[in-house]
């Protein structure tokens, strides 16, 4: 698969869990992602914008979390017009955005933004619920394929 998500040509960061079979690296989980991103997944605010050409579009905390799970480190967020912030993950020397494609040719800075607490993101039931789908689909994906 070509990838043209932020940071893939470094993304060498490495699971600390081995709770999903067959996700080594980010790319493992751009993959398996790329086959599980819907449009429920997406944050309800821009649902109406998701797309198979878009999958990436409102998926980036709920993965930022989701990665930060497999690959340990930091999720930061770059605030947004409107006040929201698009997360990304740091782990180690590694910075990778698995949803950044939704920008198109917008180019964000990945320096110097806010750490981002699954506490304040989840405290928003629907995202934590559309978390939840995204892991369990994820672990029942990666069972599959055992």
């Amino acid at each position: 698969m070509g990838y043209c998500f932020y940071g893939w040509e470094h993304a060498d960061a490495q699971a600390v869990t081995d709770e999903y079979k067959g996700i080594h690296t980010p790319q493992d989980l751009y993959d398996a992602l790329s086959e599980i991103w819907c449009e429920y997944t997406c944050a309800p605010r821009l649902r109406e914008g998701w797309s198979s050409k878009n999958r990436t579009l409102g998926q980036c905390s709920i993965t930022a979390f989701l990665a930060q799970d497999i690959f340990g480190g930091t999720v930061y967020g770059i605030l947004r017009p409107g006040g929201n912030y698009h997360c990304y993950n740091v782990a180690g020397e590694c910075v990778f955005d698995l949803t950044s494609e939704q920008f198109g040719d917008e180019v964000l800075s990945y320096q110097d933004n806010p750490k981002q607490l699954r506490e304040v993101h989840f405290a928003k039931e629907e995202k934590r619920q559309r978390y939840e789908f995204l892991k369990n689909e994820l672990k029942r994906r990666c069972a599959e394929e055992c």
